[in-house]
């Protein structure tokens, strides 16, 4: 029997006329409603059924957010995710693939009827308080005791005779000093904590207080210097770690639980990857166990949730995450996020004869440079400098006639002037010569072992070349392109833009980066172009094809499988296996396909060619240098201040001894912050930012661009304290009472509204705009009261959660999304996880559960 087809009209006074072809009575009903909401959002006069979200009705992402958010709202239809609307871009072929979800009417008053869980009351004003108080008298603390030391130390050098006699001195000072800063958090763990053990504390009380000083005292001492090396995994077992023999960690991400950290023989662990032990939810900590086997393999920007197990042998690819209660099995490669089985082999180079005796012989000359050359030459190197330079040396020795109080000023612009110039001329010509010198000894597609001469170059290489002074000083202009080329990448026939480049973008070497002609990256580009296993690396070239623009947060493997005009989202896994995409988009971890571009995003192509783009692009060239001397000036001009302040307490050092050392460490920290703030707020002309849709060759968008010059990395030492949200606050973020951060970051803050009692955890971003090829877009983004961002959650802009809603670790949360009050998101891109909400029997505790073998999201 033939189906019969026919048409229906759907009109009213307040709506537009939209037209179907129904396709059978099973989904005619869902047909006709998802195509009145649709025809409501984008207020087409028709929507066919069979019509292209994209193609036909020129509808884009954050269009289709809204749409989807609206259907959301309607308890008679199923629930669709941006991942349902791209791989079913028709009303019809939605319906179909939904029609089964669909609640049946009877079904759906009964869970209307349910209240949500209210949020979990945490962080009382009171404790609130005292953990902020008790914070900074520890920091305060410290830093007078770090003074009493300091100076203690220096004065014992100054009596020494000549240089071989300051040398021993500044070796034995120096080499205790770092000793003692390495033992003293593995002290403090095993005294304030004792063992780790697997469960859960309210924030702002007693129990995180020792949880917060083992924390911020593992985070500042120099071992995480020593990532890559044999001597940090040492370091992790006196702390508690059960680590294997032959493990790699190039991860700066210090686990912090150590005690609940297994890793098996063999296993290696690349670079921005998180296994903290803990994480932060509504309002608690909560610690869990992270089991790896032998042999294991985990990629680049990973994250490993609390409960996670991988077996022997197991792979995690790059971009992709274990959410809780995960386990990948013995011998099983997965990836995505939340991860989920694949074929991929991401153990990419042949091993190589690298034994115990050759990491003992590697560990011990790392400590022998250490001890014999780095810390006797920057402990002497100082004091050499207090003695060489007038203005502190003559302070400094009593025998000389005391300096006038107005001889401080011209002293300190000269000093400054010296120093921050010197370091800006004397480091490029740096850059541009060592790297290039060393790159000589590693040859290309050679399997190397670890631990040797050729490990110890390309690891000095990498830390060259990946000063983040630079780029950013470069970045977001057509500057950025003339240093990378300096560096060594090939950029082949350089389309400028005046835009190739954020400020944030990384590489294992500079000297095998190929970027095609006319591609822009956006910020947080780490190109993997390095290959490690258990016992070997080969750095090989990653190629970057024409046409392309790369979102925010990618990580770009050699072998990616890309070619020319690919739009590559914010955070997307770029694929390693399978054909060579091209003019198309690429989305979420795993990656699919999407639209390359949308009607909206072509509005601004005759800026892009010819006269238009010269004059635009020369203005632009001219603006941007105007940024760079201002931010070039502002940080000096800190320099300057923090100079003079030096030398005011050298003047007063006679008089308040070595208490002075210790204030200076922490004025100057209360300095930088107020400085920084008040840079950032008068750029801004102390008003807020307003939701933009313009052209990267608009004057709003360059002013933008130098707001995001303005130096923010003095943030990180506020986290896990009360300052944070004052910190916050100082820079127009409209935030609510007793928010916990353990580390977000907020890239447009006066679009940014978080609610009372919200979680942010580490690595989390919330970023109220993107730049999609030549096109700007900036809006709202609005955190509900109770919310929880993930471990490197990724909120885009645009963006509304509700009342205590979840976001999973390594989300990302598309622009135009709405997550409902007490919602639990998750994956790239994130959808609805009401799994993530069963609750363990005889516990009332919600607590997130994946299948491990079937973690796909639909």
């Amino acid at each position: 029997m033939v189906e019969q087809s026919s048409e229906v009209h759907i009109s009213g006074p307040d709506k537009p006329a939209v037209t179907l072809r129904d396709s059978g009575p099973d989904t005619r009903e869902t047909e006709r409603r998802l195509a009145e909401a649709l025809a409501d959002v984008t207020g087409a006069a028709q929507v066919p059924v069979d019509g292209h979200f994209f193609t036909d009705l020129g509808a884009n992402s954050l269009v289709m957010a809204q749409f989807c958010a609206r259907i959301r709202k309607r308890p008679d239809l199923p629930s669709p995710s941006m991942k349902d609307i791209y791989r079913y871009p028709t009303v019809r072929s939605l319906a179909a693939a939904l029609a089964p979800a669909a609640p049946a009417p009877d079904a759906a008053a009964p869970s209307q009827a349910v209240a949500a869980p209210a949020p979990r009351e945490h962080g009382k004003r009171r404790s609130h308080v005292l953990c902020g108080t008790f914070q900074l008298l520890f920091f305060l603390g410290y830093s007078l005791v770090s003074g009493f030391v300091t100076a203690a130390g220096y004065e014992w050098i100054a009596t020494g005779s000549g240089i071989a006699d300051t040398y021993l001195r500044s070796l034995l000072f120096g080499g205790i000093g770092f000793i003692v800063l390495c033992a003293f958090p593995v002290a403090a763990k095993w005294l304030l904590v004792g063992r780790w053990k697997t469960g859960e504390f309210p924030v702002w009380g007693l129990a995180y207080l020792r949880f917060w000083l083992v924390k911020v005292l593992l985070h500042a001492n120099p071992m995480v210097f020593l990532t890559g090396t044999p001597l940090y995994v040492l370091y992790l077992r006196a702390l508690g770690a059960r680590i294997g023999k032959g493990v790699t960690i190039l991860s700066h991400s210090v686990p912090v639980c150590t005690d609940l950290l297994t890793i098996g023989a063999g296993t290696v662990i690349r670079k921005d990857s998180f296994l903290l032990g803990y994480r932060a939810h509504e309002g608690r900590i909560q610690t869990g166990r992270i089991t790896l086997g032998r042999d294991v393999y985990i990629g680049e920007k990973t994250v490993l949730d609390i409960d996670t197990s991988m077996g022997d042998g197991a792979q995690l690819g790059h971009a992709s995450a274990l959410h809780r209660g995960q386990a990948v099995p013995d011998g099983e490669h997965w990836h995505g996020s939340p991860a989920e089985p694949t074929q991929i082999d991401y153990v990419r180079v042949a091993p190589a004869r690298c034994g115990t005796a050759r990491r003992a012989w590697f560990g011990c000359g790392t400590l022998a440079q250490l001890f014999l050359l780095y810390i006797p030459l920057a402990v002497g190197g100082v004091y050499m400098l207090f003695l060489e330079v007038p203005a502190i040396g003559n302070r400094l020795d009593p025998q000389t006639a005391p300096l006038k109080r107005s001889e401080l000023i011209p002293d300190a612009l000269e000093l400054s002037l010296v120093l921050f110039f010197g370091f800006v001329v004397l480091g490029l010509v740096a850059l541009y010569t060592v790297p290039r010198l060393l790159s000589l000894a590693v040859e290309p597609d050679r399997v190397y072992p670890l631990y040797g001469f050729h490990y110890a170059v390309h690891r000095a290489s990498a830390r060259m070349t990946n000063i983040k002074f630079f780029a950013w000083l470069f970045g977001d202009s057509s500057y950025i392109v003339h240093y990378l080329q300096g560096l060594g990448y090939d950029l082949s026939r350089v389309e400028q833009t005046g835009s190739n480049f954020g400020t944030e973008v990384q590489h294992e070497t500079p000297f095998h980066v190929s970027v095609g002609s006319g591609t822009m990256v956006a910020d947080g580009l780490s190109v993997v172009n390095a290959d490690y296993s258990g016992t070997s690396f080969r750095v090989s070239t990653a190629t970057i094809g024409p046409r392309n623009f790369l979102g925010n947060n990618i990580a770009y493997p050699a072998g990616g499988r890309t070619g020319a005009n690919c739009l590559l989202a914010t955070k997307v896994m770029v694929p390693l296996d399978g054909e060579v995409r091209e003019n198309v988009g690429l989305l979420g971890s795993p990656c699919f396909e999407i639209p390359r571009s949308v009607e909206r995003d072509a509005r601004f192509d005759d800026l892009r060619t010819g006269d238009a783009l010269r004059r635009s692009l020369a203005a632009k060239n001219r603006y941007n240098l105007r940024s760079m001397a201002v931010m070039l000036f502002a940080r000096w001009l800190h320099t300057f201040a923090l100079t003079l302040f030096g030398l005011a307490s050298v003047d007063l050092y006679g008089v308040l001894g070595h208490v002075v050392i210790g204030g200076y460490l922490a004025f100057t920290l209360a300095f930088s912050t107020l400085y920084f703030v008040l840079v950032e707020r008068c750029i801004a002309w102390f008003r807020g930012l307003r939701p933009r849709l313009c052209s990267i060759y608009d004057p709003y968008f360059w002013w933008h661009e130098r707001l995001w010059k303005v130096p923010d990395h003095y943030l990180n030492l506020f986290n896990g304290t009360p300052y944070k949200a004052l910190v916050w606050r100082l820079l127009g973020v409209r935030i609510g009472r007793r928010v916990f951060d353990d580390g977000c970051y907020l890239t447009e803050r006066t679009l940014t509204t978080i609610g009372d009692d919200c979680t942010l955890n580490a690595g989390s971003k919330i970023q109220c705009h993107s730049q999609e090829d030549g096109t700007f877009k900036s809006d709202r983004s609005t955190l509900g009261a109770g919310c929880t961002l993930g471990v490197a959650a990724h909120v885009h802009y645009g963006v509304t959660m509700g009342d205590g809603a979840v976001l999973a670790p390594d989300s990302f949360l598309m622009k135009g999304e709405e997550v409902p009050p007490n919602a639990q998101w998750g994956g790239n891109p994130a959808v609805d996880m009401p799994e993530a909400d069963q609750r363990l029997p005889g516990t009332g505790r919600a607590t997130p559960t994946v299948n491990a073998r079937a973690a796909t999201v639909s």
